[in-house]
């Protein structure tokens, strides 16, 4: 659901699979800064973190056709899955990837002028 979302606000944003701008597009920095944010390379990163405690779900996005968007901090993933077990996954595996989530996004509300969320998907 994540990478459908994403690739759809790179194709809305004229933005490129590996992060650049499309060369035939050009528009105010604006438009592209609210979803997005340029790195040193002149790359756009989405603004998003993906956490999951099973591996496999965000390995999708680091192989899949937009693996070069994303910055490899925005994809955090535990060891091992949950196996639905809601008390497993907040209790045990689970506690021991609040503080690293916790930090990554601190540092990226940190990073915003004004923070505003518009799309929060827990799955």
């Amino acid at each position: 659901m994540g990478n459908s979302c994403w690739e759809l606000y790179c194709l809305e944003h004229g933005i490129q699979p590996d992060g650049r701008i499309s060369d035939d597009l050009v528009g105010d920095e604006n438009m592209y800064t609210t979803f997005f944010q340029e790195t040193g390379r002149g790359k756009y990163v989405p603004r998003a973190i993906y956490v999951d405690l099973e591996p496999t779900v965000v390995d999708t996005v680091r192989t899949g056709p937009y693996r070069q968007l994303f910055h490899p901090e925005q994809l955090i993933s535990g060891k091992e899955d949950a196996a639905n077990n809601y008390a497993r996954g907040h209790y045990t595996i689970g506690k021991e990837q609040v503080d690293l989530v916790l930090d990554k996004v601190r540092k990226m509300v940190d990073a915003c002028s004004g923070l505003q969320v518009s799309n929060l998907v827990i799955n």
